[in-house]
């Protein structure tokens, strides 16, 4: 039901944002579990993909740490999966990234440079695709943004844009599958409440 305390598990691979990942989901009053044990992640009720750093470099720790396939095999089988910024970015097919290197394929698409090789970093509006419930309510907020690299995907699976020179993907969804580019960790009462909506609508579908 709606409100009901979840077990969150947030993928440990060396990928940054962690602590302030897990203090955003404990604060909203759920469990969270720090980890990279697939059994542990497995029995979570949802999975936070964090991540900060490089595209090429986060899919090969998570090869090392055998969870690719782990985490292809939890999201195609149902398990809410929630990618944030750089963890948005690994659920594509492919990143230009550097080089190219495959994602884990679990939404179509690539990940390209921003539109004038700029650096994202700061408060950016979101402008949600109004037919996406879990998502829509944060339409027209201000999230905080840091990244150098952009998502590009169809029309289904992109259900949020952001602009700068260009309007780019910020929040991308394949049922239970969502990725969000922003930091609603980072995001003070805008990120929470969207945090708190997600895993909640995630978790109760």
């Amino acid at each position: 039901m709606s409100g009901a305390r979840r077990t969150i598990g947030v993928v440990d691979y060396g990928a940054g944002n962690l602590a302030s990942v897990a203090r955003a989901i404990t604060g909203l009053g759920h469990r969270c579990r720090v980890t990279r044990d697939t059994e542990t992640l497995a029995a979570a009720d949802a999975i936070v993909l964090p991540g900060v750093g490089a595209f090429p470099a986060a899919m090969a720790s998570l090869h090392e740490h055998g969870l690719v396939d782990f985490l292809r095999q939890q999201a195609r089988g149902g398990q809410p999966l929630i990618g944030i910024c750089l963890g948005m970015q690994l659920l594509a097919d492919m990143s230009l990234e550097h080089r190219l290197t495959a994602g884990l394929g679990l939404i179509p698409g690539r990940v390209r440079p921003l539109a004038g090789a700029r650096w994202h970093i700061g408060w950016n509006t979101i402008e949600i695709d109004p037919e996406d419930a879990l998502l829509s309510p944060s339409d027209g907020q201000s999230l905080y943004f840091n990244h150098a690299y952009a998502f590009d995907t169809p029309p289904p699976y992109c259900v949020g844009i952001s602009r700068l020179a260009d309007a780019f993907t910020v929040a991308v969804r394949r049922g239970k599958v969502v990725g969000l580019q922003f930091h609603p960790e980072k995001s003070q009462l805008a990120g929470r409440l969207l945090l708190k909506n997600v895993i909640e609508g995630l978790c109760r579908a």
